[in-house]
């Protein structure tokens, strides 16, 4: 653990944005926090420098990921028809299997070292859905887990009609974080039906307005979200400005 812990956590809200963007930008995150803990193995302790910690949010243009384990033959597409969907495609560095992003959901990225908090991958995995089933039951929707399944589900006791709503992966090294989840708030889930989600065929996915039979306003989950975040892992969160929407890349001291 860290000589001194920084709970302290920058909030950037990236709003609609392409996933090359988005990706780019918390590796650069990602990579900064690494090299301060790869100086600080050097120094003594009285000199370390402290790792700072970020939570992104934001939302992207229509895509599909598939993680480092999964089977691209789990995109049920063709390749090249995905222009006729306005959808592109990435392989990416998370766990997990195969994904869909767009409009309408709520994707967060945290990138913390854990070092600050506690060094548990699997804790750091329920501690990420126990703030989505927090958030969830803030809108009157129960959701829970599943037993050997990653992921946020409503009606999570029965087996039949079991749906996912919230998705997650991740990627860590020297307890530092990155990729997260992708919450389906008002998300158009015809775009599903494209693949086989997270590699698992008999279970199907739902959305905060499928649930609730109505429109949900993005900035209350968010919300609610960041609330229910900081109480779970116990962040102090700072929100850092994107208003002109240059990515800027925070200082990190």
């Amino acid at each position: 653990m860290n000589a001194i812990p920084n709970k302290k956590t920058q909030y950037i809200n990236l709003g609609l944005i392409g996933y090359q963007q988005a990706w780019d930008f918390q590796t650069s995150l990602f990579e900064k926090i690494l090299s301060i803990k790869s100086g600080n193995r050097t120094l003594p302790q009285e000199q370390q420098r402290i790792t700072e910690n970020y939570l992104l949010l934001c939302e992207h243009e229509h895509v599909y990921t598939l993680g480092k384990s999964g089977k691209e033959s789990n995109l049920l597409l063709n390749k090249t028809g995905l222009p006729s969907i306005q959808a592109s495609y990435f392989q990416i560095n998370r766990g997990g299997d195969i994904t869909y992003h767009g409009p309408g959901q709520l994707v967060g990225y945290p990138i913390l070292d854990l070092e600050n908090f506690f060094t548990d991958i699997h804790q750091y995995m329920r501690t990420l859905e126990e703030a989505i089933i927090q958030t969830l039951a803030g809108f009157g929707v129960s959701a829970g887990r599943i037993k050997g399944l990653t992921g946020v589900w409503v009606d999570s006791e029965n087996a039949h009609s079991a749906r996912k709503i919230c998705a997650f992966g991740v990627r860590a090294s020297r307890w530092v974080t990155m990729h997260g989840f992708a919450l389906n708030v008002n998300t158009d889930l015809d775009y599903f039906h494209h693949i086989i989600p997270c590699g698992i065929k008999d279970k199907s996915v739902t959305s905060l307005e499928k649930e609730l039979g109505h429109h949900v306003e993005m900035e209350t989950v968010q919300s609610i979200l960041l609330e229910k975040i900081a109480a779970v892992f116990g962040l102090d969160l700072q929100r850092v400005s994107n208003e002109s929407g240059e990515l800027t890349l925070p200082k990190i001291s």
